[in-house]
């Protein structure tokens, strides 16, 4: 199985929307500094997630959301989760 995830940062005020095989070790990497854009934060906690059969579904999504722009649609995903 694999994920396209999005993570929050209180402290930052972000989002960021990756893709993975297990989200809990990317959220562990992501906590633990080994991403160079969240290792400006410590906080980071997922919001959003959706399952996908391929990797390369998941980055397409990952892609889709990313290429909106919109922190709007980003956080409707993450008020409206299943």
């Amino acid at each position: 199985m694999f994920y396209t995830y999005i993570i929050f940062s209180k402290t930052l005020n972000k989002y960021y929307i990756g893709s993975c095989q297990n989200i809990q070790e990317r959220l562990t990497d992501h906590l633990n500094s080994r991403s160079p854009f969240t290792k400006k934060a410590k906080d980071w906690e997922l919001k959003y997630f959706e399952s996908f059969e391929s990797r390369s579904e998941a980055y397409q999504r990952e892609l889709e959301i990313k290429k909106k722009k919109s922190r709007k649609y980003i956080e409707y995903l993450t008020e409206n989760k299943n």
